[in-house]
C-alpha cells in the first residue's frame, strides 16, 4: 500500500461539512513508512475546519490505470515529533514544495479500513482488504 500510494501521489480525500453536507478535494499526498496518508492544505480551507471538527476521512488514490485504493480512517492536523515525520515524508514525495509554511498545515490521516481494486483483468475485478491500524 505504501508504494501504490507515493507511486500514484495524489487522490481525492472527502470531508464532512457542518451541515452534513460531503466536500471532496483531489490533492497531492503520501504516505509515511507507517502506512499512514499524508497531505498539505490551506489552514483556512474548508477540508481543515471540516477535520478539526470531525476528523473521519475517506481516500480513494488511482484510478487511471484501471486499479484504485479507497481508503477511511482519521485526519488529524499534525504537530510535534508527529509533524517532523510527516514533513519528511512529505517533502521526500514533493521536494519542489515546503511541506509547512505560513498558513499551510500537514494533515495526517491514520487508516482504519483499505482496500485495493484491481479492474484491469477480466472477467471479474479482484478485491483486496488490506490490514490496517
Amino acid at each position: 500500500m505504501i508504494a501504490y500510494v507515493r507511486g500514484i501521489g495524489s487522490g481525492v480525500v472527502a470531508t464532512t461539512a457542518a451541515h452534513g453536507a460531503p466536500q471532496a478535494a483531489y490533492l497531492d499526498l503520501t504516505a509515511t513508512d507507517g502506512g499512514e496518508l499524508v497531505f498539505n492544505a490551506r489552514s483556512d480551507s474548508r477540508k481543515v475546519a471540516n477535520i478539526v471538527r470531525d476528523g473521519r476521512v475517506a481516500v480513494v488514490i488511482g484510478g487511471a490505470d484501471g486499479t484504485t485504493l479507497q481508503c477511511e480512517g482519521t485526519a488529524v492536523i499534525a504537530d510535534g515529533p508527529q509533524l517532523e515525520r510527516c514533513a519528511t515524508a512529505y517533502a521526500a514525495a514533493f521536494p519542489h514544495v515546503e511541506p509547512v509554511r505560513p498558513g499551510v498545515v500537514l494533515v495526517v490521516v491514520t487508516l482504519s479500513w483499505a482496500r485495493h481494486r484491481d479492474y484491469r483483468g477480466a472477467p471479474v475485478s479482484r478485491d483486496v482488504d488490506l490490514a490496517v491500524g
